[in-house]
């Protein structure tokens, strides 16, 4: 099985997605298939040996609709192309209309103000009839409605002869039938008005209503599509943000090749102003690089030999070379983009609802505007006449038929989706699927691991006790690391990098010797050195207070001590810091009602002292990672909706079972794989970000359902005359065709709303 993701031409609504999804399910050979019409995507998983492509373009093709293939989901490779595609089918649509409703837009404020004229002047006798005879005015009528349905409105009418051949409708099906029926009526009549009195039919022509609801759904149509295609430019500022070419150094020279042609262990060659274009390392020269744009990071950060660099980040200063480790599809901003790109594909549970509602509603719709014809011709015979009756009961039939469309139900989720997940990336958020972040903003529990989610995740000089008096922190640290630069230890590493961001100066050592199992000792200008544990200072007969340093390092701290022979001069902590961000988001999380739990391998002692710092509550200590998947199995059988945020191989049992799995992007593959969301940087402050995200996000994606069910609940009954015999009320074709067009405008302008949500 392979899966695929391929742009599908000529869906109009949400109806046209679920039409395509139910008929690719039957293929055999496919195993799974999912349509979305806010990004225009199909994904479909199928065996290639089974079932050809073309014999899946082909059954799509069936149904009126187009597969575009090589638009693949082989991460950051075919993008660049696919993208080129979606503009150009998108730019192709969108003129399209724009040509149509410069006919259609005149004509209809025309025919609409005639309307209005005409029902004033039935209605008021001081109202003028039209200047024009009505036959001469009937037959223009005629000849701009057939231009307006034939030509403006060819979509609709085609969507007939196929919902003829496939027993499939959708939106456009609806509005085909409803206008043609007008249409239809009105030549009859006009070409044969024998009819009107052989069949005692109603005078009227509704070439108006035909070419006023034409003009309104396609002005709709084109509102709708600039606004869809705006919730999807996410994708196409990630696309922007791709170097074009690299430099790189071959055989001794600088030479400049495309981003494609850069291999591993390319030496880069970078200088101010210009993008990163590969992800690697550091190995000369120095600057500042403004990651923001990748990872959310607001501030440059200062970048030298070690440091990694990821493609798609602007360098602002210096100039650096650096060794391309990641290239084409392995880069960060690749994954990105393939990440955003199937999330934004991906549906959350709540869109199923909708889905199931499109999939019967049109059918029952068709049902409900023939029984309304029905009954108005049946019933309302006898109280208002045959010619009156069948008038009213025309104008219901195309009234519920254009009004009830549900456009802005499949519009309502997807559109939200799209623009919330291409706005948690630009934040640092990167959102999997679209069910992770439905869940997230019910997650009433947040289970962290510390290492490496609360705490660096590595050795850090934590603190400094001066007990020398006479020198400065400065000077003891100094002097410490320039005994630990011989050592190959951890802690010593920790020591010696903290001299090195403070610039201090290294001193030259002589006669180094390793203490085995105590420290290290050296001489520097002439002077000898101890640094080492509290055994070393303990052999070495000098006084110390050994239970503060023993209180220490319960809470997890491993202090190192500096002393010459006669005494000793101070004591630096190295241990796991916490994360400058970890306390705001914790006091962050609590004011959002969240419970914080602390799940951790290290010890008690340790663990507490951790969670006292940060504020967390709830500690659960030397945990295996079993005992951390049975805690989340815990919490969920309390009730609880569970969020877990962790970045080590050992937090992934617990990741995949949590209902919302958060992963740090600093931790393993595995880790992140397991989890629904990858926070960048590994910055716990984001998670705050991200449920605030999926709060605003499901806020507004309830305000589109309101708003899509609010238009049908209320005009369906208007316009099938439910409301005429009590109080005279009927809803006219054209406001139908205004409120089915704005329901969707509505919906996807809410949507973009987003946009300007502060999280």
């Amino acid at each position: 099985m392979s899966k695929h993701i391929y742009k599908v031409e000529g869906m109009h609504c949400a109806s046209c997605a679920i039409a395509i999804t139910d008929s690719l399910k039957k293929v055999p050979g496919v195993k799974s298939a999912s349509v979305n019409y806010g990004n225009e995507k199909a994904q479909v998983e199928y065996d290639p040996e089974v079932v050809p492509f073309q014999v899946i373009e082909q059954e799509v093709a069936k149904l009126g609709y187009a597969l575009v293939a090589n638009t693949t989901s082989t991460p950051g490779v075919d993008h660049e192309k696919m993208d080129h595609t979606k503009m150009d089918s998108g730019d192709m649509y969108l003129e399209g209309l724009e040509h149509k409703l410069g006919f259609i837009l005149p004509v209809t404020a025309v025919v609409f103000v005639a309307m209005m004229w005409d029902l004033l002047a039935r209605s008021f006798v001081a109202v003028p009839s039209l200047p024009i005879p009505m036959s001469l005015f009937n037959t223009l009528s005629m000849v701009l409605a057939t231009v307006a349905l034939f030509w403006v409105g060819q979509q609709f009418v085609v969507s007939i002869g196929r919902f003829i051949k496939t027993r499939r409708a959708n939106m456009d099906t609806l509005i085909g039938i409803g206008t043609l029926t007008a249409y239809l009526y009105s030549v009859s009549i006009t070409l044969f008005p024998q009819l009107i009195v052989l069949l005692r039919l109603p005078e009227f022509t509704y070439f108006d209503v035909t070419i006023v609801v034409i003009g309104f759904i396609t002005l709709g149509k084109f509102l709708e599509a600039r606004s869809k295609k705006k919730t999807g430019d996410a994708i196409e500022k990630l696309l922007n943000l791709q170097a074009k070419t690299a430099i790189v150094v071959r055989e001794g020279n600088e030479i400049e090749v495309p981003v494609s042609e850069v291999i591993h262990g390319d030496l880069v060659v970078i200088k101010p102003g210009s993008k990163i274009p590969v992800d690697g390392e550091l190995v000369s020269g120095e600057s500042f690089v403004d990651e923001s744009m990748v990872t959310g990071e607001s501030m440059p950060i200062n970048k030298k030999a070690g440091d990694t660099v990821v493609a798609g980040t602007m360098n602002i200063g210096g100039s650096f070379v650096f060794r391309a480790t990641k290239v084409g599809a392995e880069t960060l901003l690749a994954q990105i983009i393939v990440m955003v790109e199937n999330a934004q594909g991906s549906k959350a549970p709540i869109e199923a609802m909708a889905d199931k509602i499109s999939g019967i509603f049109v059918p029952i719709v068709l049902a409900i505007a023939t029984v309304a014809l029905m009954a108005w011709v049946g019933i309302g015979s006898y109280y208002l006449g045959f010619s009156q009756a069948f008038s009213l009961g025309l104008l219901s039939f195309v009234s519920v038929l254009v009004i009830a469309c549900p456009c802005a139900l499949g519009l309502a989720t997807p559109t939200a989706i799209i623009v919330a997940v291409g706005k948690g990336a630009r934040a640092g958020i990167l959102v999997k699927d679209a069910a992770s972040l439905e869940h997230l903003h019910k997650v009433d529990t947040v289970v962290v691991d510390k290492t490496g989610t609360i705490t660096v995740g590595r050795p850090m000089l934590v603190g400094i006790e001066n007990s020398a008096g006479h020198s400065s922190n400065d000077e003891l640290v100094s002097l410490l690391a320039s005994l630990e630069k011989k050592s190959e230890h951890p802690i010593a590493h920790a020591i010696v990098s903290y001299a090195k961001e403070k610039e201090l100066v290294l001193h030259e050592v002589e006669q180094f010797a390793i203490i085995e199992g105590q420290g290290i000792c050296g001489t520097i200008a002439g002077k000898e050195y101890f640094a080492g544990n509290v055994l070393l200072i303990q052999n070495m007969g000098l006084t110390f207070d050994v239970a503060h340093l023993d209180k220490e390092a319960a809470e997890g701290k491993t202090p190192v001590i500096l002393a010459t022979k006669e005494k000793v001069l101070g004591t630096v902590m190295v241990a796991d810091a916490i994360k400058e961000e970890s306390k705001e988001a914790v006091l962050q999380l609590k004011k959002m009602g969240i419970t914080v739990v602390m799940l951790t391998g290290d010890r008690e002692a340790t663990a507490r002292a951790i969670a006292d710092q940060v504020g967390i509550d709830e500690v659960v200590a030397q945990v295996l990672p079993q005992d951390k998947l049975a805690k989340i199995v815990s919490l969920q059988e309390k009730g609880r909706i569970v969020a877990m945020a962790g970045d080590g191989v050992n937090d992934a049992p617990a990741l995949a079972q949590a209902d919302v799995g958060i992963a740090m992007s600093t931790g393993t593959d595995v880790a992140i794989e397991s989890a629904g969301i990858t926070l960048l940087h590994g910055d716990i402050s984001k998670l705050v970000k991200a449920i605030q995200l999926s709060r605003v996000t499901m806020r507004t994606i309830k305000q589109n359902l309101f708003f899509a069910f609010v238009y049908n609940v209320v005009g369906i009954p208007l316009a099938a005359g439910v409301f005429y015999p009590v109080f005279g009320l009927l809803l006219s074709p054209v406001f139908a065709g205004i409120a089915m067009a704005g329901s969707s405008v509505s919906v996807v302008g809410n949507s973009l709303r987003l946009k300007a949500s502060k999280l």
